[in-house]
């Protein structure tokens, strides 16, 4: 059974870092794209950046280029988003998506994905 699973959530002042993490599950990550959205209150769904499986090349959106960082391990089946530098309007869920072979139902960039997470909080505050 595929399965994602998020962690790292939480709670951080302006020009934090958190780290975010998925593991999965049912599934050889090495051999699929894979990456995070998110979606703030009342905004729509952005997609923040991708790992692509094939050349190991990464998409970001342009709103946090510099700041955020997509690692995997691939022998842990694991997913990293590293995102220092925070800004409130960084302010979301934040949903683990990964290409596990189906149609694509969104993308982030031109990384299709057909199943994520249930999303972890992130809050950027004072």
């Amino acid at each position: 059974q595929v399965q994602l699973v998020e962690s790292g959530g939480g709670l951080v002042q302006p020009g934090g870092s958190l780290r975010l993490s998925c593991v999965a599950s049912g599934f050889t990550l090495k051999l699929y794209n894979i990456g995070w959205f998110r979606q703030a209150p009342g905004k729509e769904r952005e997609g923040v950046s991708c790992s692509r499986s094939g050349d190991g090349s990464a998409h970001y959106a342009d709103s946090v280029k510099g700041r955020f960082t997509i690692s995997r391990d691939n022998d842990k089946n694991t997913v990293y988003l590293q995102m220092n530098n925070l800004k409130p309007e960084d302010t979301a869920v934040y949903y683990c998506a990964a290409d596990t072979g189906s149609l694509p139902v969104l993308y982030i960039g031109d990384c299709g994905m057909d199943r994520w997470a249930k999303g972890t909080l992130v809050t950027v505050s004072p």
